[in-house]
């Protein structure tokens, strides 16, 4: 019997920002995304991560935040509340983007870490529509990524840690489109980089 190849991914970075820990409870009150790359096979392509991007500030769900949750983003909530776009309307033109950019692909949501963001993609995606084009599990962990990679503990898969060469030199913002974009240049960093062998060579 023949073996069905796997279809290629297309990966997407997305960072979000929200105004507590947790979705239901707490709005995610901007998200952005940035098409990182294609990896077909063993073979990966980098994208320009400015090329293809999406980004939404949302109504917030809900009275509650955390103020320090909140003042990491910069966002005036006062004017969420009056402006944002309303979840559904959103996550419905997230998905249309998503699968246009991810044409003839798998989409795969990947994140520095992933399972905050992922978290309130995945919640929002499902809660507003009912449908994550990215299925329930297609997501990728940098921090899991870059560990497996240069072999040390997920708790030194810090970016102070890192070579300096797999970092983006875009500035971290928490704007969530900024972040999203720094995030596809360490993701296709990460994709296309060879440790060197040895002890403590990745460090």
């Amino acid at each position: 019997m023949a073996v069905r190849s796997a279809r290629p991914s297309l990966y997407i970075s997305v960072d979000i920002e929200a105004d507590g820990p947790i979705p239901g409870p707490y709005s995610m009150i901007s998200f952005g995304a940035a098409v990182a790359g294609r990896q077909d096979g063993a073979s990966y392509t980098a994208a320009d991560p400015e090329q293809h991007t999406f980004y939404r500030e949302l109504r917030p769900i809900g009275d509650e935040y955390v103020p320090e949750a909140l003042a990491v983003s910069g966002l005036d909530r006062d004017r969420l509340v009056r402006e944002g776009a309303e979840p559904a309307a959103a996550m419905a033109e997230f998905r249309a983007w998503v699968r246009e950019v991810s044409a003839g692909a798998q989409p795969v949501m990947c994140g520095y870490p992933a399972s905050f963001d992922w978290t309130f993609l995945y919640w929002y995606l499902m809660r507003f529509g009912g449908d994550s084009p990215f299925g329930h599990s297609g997501c990728l962990d940098m921090k899991t990524l870059y560990a497996a990679k240069a072999r040390v503990p997920l708790r030194a898969a810090v970016k102070g840690r890192m070579p300096k060469q797999l970092l983006s030199r875009r500035r971290h913002t928490h704007h969530a489109l900024d972040d999203a974009i720094e995030q596809a240049e360490l993701m296709s960093n990460l994709m296309l980089w060879t440790p060197p062998v040895g002890p403590g060579a990745a460090g």
